[in-house]
């Protein structure tokens, strides 16, 4: 997946604390966000928890954050509703269907739209009557005993999940890997048999044992110097044992008649 050119827009209907705004700002800044809108907040004083929750959010994200209505967000973005109660199922149709982060994040990848990303206020969330003008319906799988999340919190884990259509890179290194070359690979297939000899293993389980040890190798998918380091610790392990071998030989072979009876 690749970021959208319209990234999606956040609104939080009636904030009641200064201090979740900027905890969702601080959220947006760190996945590609940058569009905060506000329905009905409190006054967010520069001074204030707002911008101390902030971050880095507090120069940019929070400062050019937009005082809107419902009736504009309805009016001008496709938009998703974000509540941790749900309908079971069709019966109650203002809360179902619904989709997780995940479910949302493939659905938006095949298109390209302006979004608004709608969060509820603390304590009661978004009403039924909000709801049933929103486009679709997001939560986030939790224990049933206890699913609603702090509204920071819901909305970190869903910038999350959308962050490949939000974000060009991460400060994560490349995942990918080069696998080792096979004969390399095959190598140490070889020195995992010669380690086995040299310890004398189960001749009925070493066949057994030895395609285990493939298929670990196998979707392991090792690199170069894992392949390497492994080589080394076989040989030196197989030549150490081969070494005690050799001195237990050699010892049954200088003992007399005597000391053997």
């Amino acid at each position: 997946m690749s970021p959208r050119q319209q990234k999606p827009v956040v609104v939080v209907v009636e904030p009641e604390t200064p201090g979740n705004v900027g905890t969702i700002a601080r959220a947006m800044k760190n996945f590609g966000l940058t569009d905060l809108k506000l329905v009905d907040p409190p006054e967010l004083d520069p001074d204030g928890e707002a911008y101390g929750f902030a971050g880095h959010a507090r120069e940019d994200v929070l400062p050019n954050a937009d005082e809107v209505t419902f009736d504009e967000i309805v009016d001008n973005y496709h938009t998703v509703g974000c509540t941790a109660i749900t309908g079971e199922d069709s019966r109650r149709h203002v809360r179902f269907p619904f989709k997780t982060p995940v479910e949302l994040r493939e659905s938006l990848a095949t298109v390209e739209t302006q979004t608004a990303l709608v969060f509820g206020r603390e304590g009661r969330g978004l009403h039924n009557s909000e709801i049933e003008r929103l486009d679709e319906v997001c939560s986030i799988p939790a224990s049933g005993e206890y699913p609603v999340l702090n509204l920071g919190q819901a909305a970190t884990i869903l910038f999350y999940e959308l962050r490949e259509l939000t974000v060009d890179e991460t400060q994560l290194p490349d995942v990918d890997h080069l696998r080792a070359d096979e004969p390399d690979i095959e190598r140490l297939y070889d020195y995992f048999a010669d380690f086995l000899d040299a310890q004398a293993y189960n001749d009925r389980k070493q066949d057994k044992t030895e395609r285990l040890f493939r298929r670990l190798i196998g979707r392991a998918h090792p690199t170069d110097r894992e392949v390497h380091t492994l080589l080394g610790v076989f040989r030196q392990a197989s030549d150490q044992l081969d070494g005690r071998q050799d001195r237990r030989d050699q010892s049954e072979e200088h003992e007399t008649p005597r000391s053997r009876e």
